[in-house]
């Protein structure tokens, strides 16, 4: 469910999880491998989900940031975890 009230999506078990193997397959298409970290910049969406799976699937650590925070609070967090890159 997303922040608005009736903002929803259903999906299967199946269905996710071909989404995140093809995330992941992405995400290793980039460079991304096991030990690495990757900054999530993105809303209450089911891409979120699948982005923190696909981390999570190829071994790679994710830091989740939210857009509540001033620009430059986003830059130090994304600078501090030192990411390998940055999901928008």
């Amino acid at each position: 469910e997303g922040n608005e009230p009736g903002d929803s999506t259903k999906i299967t078990y199946r269905e996710l999880l071909h989404k995140v193997c093809q995330f992941a397959n992405i995400l290793r298409s980039q460079g991304v491998k096991k030990g690495d970290r990757v900054s999530i910049y993105l809303p209450m969406i089911l891409e979120l989900v699948i982005a923190m799976l696909s981390c999570a699937r190829i071994g790679a650590l994710h830091s989740v940031v939210f857009a509540g925070f001033s620009a430059d609070s986003l830059c130090e967090r994304i600078l501090d975890c030192g990411c390998s890159l940055l999901i928008t």
